[in-house]
């Protein structure tokens, strides 16, 4: 039996097999506000047999977002809109996770493709365009590449702030019906710069050692995991390593994995890099080594991302114990259907993953003798 298609269960929640669908940011909402778009591309991994699908990082202020085209839950008005979402992939069997992200620093950034919309007030007032000045641990920009502002510092009562926002964000996610919150603590966004001494400069409490570094997003966690429910996992998504050797590295985050799991973090989702000046090369499972390293030393669940692409590189990742979890970004949008298509190739002859509506695919691959008719 497959590995990869074996069920999982965290907490009181079991998902169907271990494939999951990573955030991917759409640049598509207005206001925070979920819309056809989201249910759709969402809604067709659900169809496609993915385990579990993790909503896009979603700001738990306005002001938090990456660009004014981002999901957002800081308000009760934006949590119908995800509901339906939530109900629709329930009914296809997929768990329904949700990232929820402060993107400090990196804040307030251009949707490129809108570019020629935002010449005229009524292009702007049509994708509801808006630009503000970030805040992150330290007045310092990303980069000098544009796009990118001068942020003002926090000041304790402004990280006080981002605890609360956390807390009502994650509030209206149960409100919302979502399976698990995924905490975004990655990619440079503002838990990651508070945990990185590239950005983060500051000499108070929140600062200087590795402890203070990560003082934030361990409170972020805890006010998070008060509120949760008992019954539903709780992730986190982490750069394990910045990929530059003044940075953030592997040994940090599995400190750092363990002080997670020790406030009732379930799994640990293993990305990397996100600052100015990181350099990885890309290539196929690239990053899967950060999830063995952070399941073995700290010995807490984790999921594996970054360009994995074939279905038995995925079984392989989950038979040998490098991850428990195998996620996909642009591997799905290009095959929304790749779960159930893994499935069949690594030997199954069941179509029981293809909701009823789909099964004549059954019939096709009988009559083209391929996949489990393949002779």
């Amino acid at each position: 039996m497959s590995q990869l298609f074996s069920p999982a269960t965290l907490r009181g929640l079991t998902l169907r097999n271990r494939t999951v669908v990573a955030p991917m940011c759409q640049y598509s909402a207005k206001d925070g506000f979920a819309n056809d778009w989201h249910l759709v591309h969402l809604g067709r991994f659900a169809i496609g047999g993915f385990g579990l699908v993790i909503l896009e990082a979603t700001g738990v202020t306005a002001e938090g977002r990456i660009s004014y085209g981002d999901l957002g839950l800081w308000k009760d008005e934006q949590i119908a809109p995800l509901a339906r979402i939530v109900d629709f992939l329930h009914d296809q069997g997929a768990a329904a996770g949700i990232q929820l992200a402060h993107a400090g620093r990196k804040a307030s950034t251009p949707v490129t493709w809108n570019g020629n919309l935002l010449a005229t007030e009524e292009g702007r007032a049509s994708v509801a365009y808006t630009e503000w000045t970030p805040v992150a641990p330290t007045a310092e920009a990303h980069s000098d590449e544009p796009g990118f502002s001068l942020p003002a510092e926090l000041d304790l009562a402004g990280i006080k702030g981002i605890i609360d926002a956390f807390v009502a964000a994650t509030i209206r996610s149960e409100q919302a019906g979502f399976d698990t919150v995924e905490i975004h603590a990655a990619h440079g966004y503002l838990l990651n710069q508070f945990l990185s001494p590239l950005a983060n400069k500051r000499t108070d409490q929140y600062g200087g050692s590795r402890e203070n570094r990560m003082r934030l997003p361990l409170e972020v966690v805890e006010a998070v995991r008060a509120v949760w429910p008992a019954d539903k996992p709780l992730l986190v998504r982490i750069s394990v390593s910045d990929n530059h050797p003044d940075g953030w590295q592997v040994e940090d985050s599995v400190v750092l994995a363990r002080e997670l799991k020790a406030r009732g973090v379930d799994a640990v989702d293993c990305s990397s890099g996100g600052f100015h000046g990181g350099q990885i090369k890309s290539v196929a499972s690239y990053q899967v080594p950060f999830a063995e390293a952070v399941r073995k030393g700290a010995d807490i669940l984790t999921m594996a991302v970054g360009l994995i692409s074939e279905a038995a590189e995925a079984e392989a990742i989950i038979a040998s114990g490098e991850a428990d979890f195998v996620a996909l970004a642009r591997g799905a949008l290009d095959d929304p259907n790749w779960a159930v298509h893994a499935k069949l190739e690594l030997g199954s002859a069941e179509y029981d993953l293809w909701p009823n509506p789909t099964k004549r695919v059954e019939s096709l691959d009988r009559s083209l003798h391929r996949r489990a008719f393949a002779q």
